[in-house]
């Protein structure tokens, strides 16, 4: 759950610091206070889109940090990802001046997608224009997803849809294109056919030009090997001759001076390098030769392969590369060739998706009857008594997101056929419905914070009583944040803030504050007669705290 919210130069808000407990907390305060921006902030953390519109006026940046106590399934999240797993999850965000945006987790920077995997397991927030959206059917799609919890059913066959229209494709250009596809195979084939008739061997180039170097010099290889030799181990002269001399000196001195032995040392150490270096050498003029046939053939040969990598416009290093691409694009063009091949595989994969449709066809149909019967039941508390709410499933061609249309239906009174929200709901109407869904959704919601933006918005009276006790229940589940403007929900809150705003010529600040009873019955007297706080404005916000 949200434990901390910490702010810093965010839209009109200086610097505030914010603790959550558990159960049910609101926030109120008078109109353009700034109640949502906490929601705003929060959205923030959790890997919404910002830009410099979010600082407050005159400071280079915005500074957002919320911390969380981590679920198990959020420390399992982080520990595969290498991130720290304490208790505490702190999640930061900073933008500057220019726009720019900097997020961190657990101190360690991280991206905006990360921020957004973690939100989706830490808070669900319902914001106050949700009723809008409810009238577009993509909408109620994916709430019914949501509540059947398909999500991932649904997902499953969008790719099976786009797997499967990737191979229609594949196979209507093999049919469209197979003389193109033919020819271009044959000039594949021949390009390979030039090159195995070379049958030029890994690391056959760098080789035979290291032979063909050594053969072409070997008439002055042997003649400077030969000096080289005779300078080392001549009769007289020589560098053996000279150090062996040496050696027998510095050795017969060595009684006299014990400093000596490191000299001698070094001397003995270059006779045995020119041993060595002297038997290397006869070795390797025991070996060299003159041999113009072999020559001849490394020059055919190099010519050969010289001639083949310009045909190719390769350099003749690259020859073995070039026949391996080749290959590869042959197989591609003979597989892209196969129409029978690609049939089979389209209709297997067609044969899959209908599968994953099936099923989540089938889920859907259950949630619906669910869903409809918890909507029309929430609704007698919401003033539609006798109302009606369904869900239509109506079949449609096969698409990414299954096989059936997906629309909401309510009939506002007893006796009313149910039609879609847009045609027959009020403004008020749809307000409540989205409010029943919302609140039915997250009771089957396994995020620990839900968070409701002025959701009640078009309620009042007795209606708006069965609001606030609804999102108290709801409290003793999970940790309820919401904004509101109707005292009779503010009053069902365990805990409650004000936001305050305050002007000067110089700006313009907003601030939260925890209220204490008192503090409770002074704001919800304000929500209740307005500016003017009487005696009887706070013996009624009493009766509501204490009812």
């Amino acid at each position: 759950m949200l434990r901390t919210l910490h702010l810093r130069d965010f839209v009109i808000v200086d610097q505030a610091e914010i603790h959550f407990e558990s159960g049910f907390t609101v926030f109120s305060g008078e109109t353009g206070a700034g109640k949502s921006i906490l929601i705003d902030a929060l959205s923030l953390a959790l890997g919404a889109r910002g830009d410099a519109s979010v600082l407050r006026e005159g400071s280079s940046r915005s500074d957002i940090t919320a911390v969380f106590e981590a679920p198990d399934g959020v420390r399992a999240w982080l520990r595969e990802r290498e991130l720290d797993t304490d208790d505490a999850l702190i999640l930061r965000r900073v933008i500057d001046s220019q726009g720019r945006s900097r997020a961190f987790i657990n101190g360690l920077p991280a991206n905006l997608a990360q921020l957004r995997e973690l939100g989706e397991q830490l808070v669900d927030i319902h914001g106050q224009h949700m009723h809008q959206s409810l009238l577009k059917t993509a909408c109620q799609r994916d709430m019914l997803d949501a509540q059947g919890n398909h999500q991932a059913l649904a997902r499953q066959v969008q790719q099976a849809w786009q797997a499967w229209q990737a191979a229609e494709k594949s196979l209507d250009q093999a049919r469209r294109n197979a003389a193109a596809l033919k020819e271009e195979r044959e000039r594949l084939e021949w390009q390979l056919a030039e090159l195995e008739r070379l049958g030029l061997q890994e690391g056959e180039w760098e080789s035979i030009s290291q032979d063909h170097n050594r053969l072409a010099h070997a008439q002055a290889l042997l003649e400077g090997a030969g000096h080289a030799l005779a300078a080392l181990d001549d009769d007289q002269g020589s560098a053996r001759h000279t150090l062996n001399a040496a050696a027998q000196h510095i050795q017969q001195l060595l009684r006299h001076d014990g400093q000596l032995q490191t000299i001698y040392d070094a001397i003995e150490s270059a006779r045995i390098s020119v041993s060595e270096a002297v038997s290397d050498l006869n070795s390797y003029l025991d070996r060299l030769e003159l041999n113009p046939e072999q020559l001849e053939q490394a020059e055919r040969r190099m010519s050969a392969i010289f001639e083949t990598a310009r045909k190719f416009k390769v350099e003749p290093g690259e020859l073995g590369e070039l026949l391996a691409g080749l290959r590869e694009r042959l197989d591609a063009s003979e597989a892209a060739a196969d129409t029978q091949a690609l049939a089979e595989k389209a209709e297997k994969l067609a044969s899959e998706y209908r599968a994953a449709a099936d099923a989540l066809g089938k889920a859907r149909r259950k949630t619906s009857k669910l869903l409809a019967g918890q909507v029309s039941e929430a609704m007698q508390t919401l003033a539609m008594k006798g109302g009606r709410f369904d869900v239509s499933l109506t079949p449609c061609p096969p698409g990414p997101h299954g096989n059936e249309n997906v629309e909401f239906l309510v009939a506002g009174h007893a006796g009313t056929t149910p039609k879609p929200l847009g045609k027959v709901a009020s403004g008020g109407e749809l307000a409540r419905i989205s409010l029943a869904l919302s609140v039915i959704a997250s009771r089957a919601a396994r995020v620990p914070t839900l968070i409701f933006d002025e959701v009640d918005t078009g309620v009042g009276g007795a209606v708006a009583e069965v609001v606030g006790r609804l999102l108290r229940e709801l409290g003793e589940r999970h940790q309820v944040l919401c904004v509101t403007h109707l005292p009779q929900v503010a009053a069902r809150g365990t805990h409650h803030f004000e936001v305050k705003k305050s002007s000067s010529a110089a700006s313009t600040l907003s601030s939260i504050e925890a209220l204490d009873e008192p503090g409770r019955v002074n704001e919800l007297a304000r929500m209740l007669g307005g500016m003017k706080i009487t005696d009887t404005t706070r013996k009624h916000a009493r009766e509501m705290l204490n009812g």
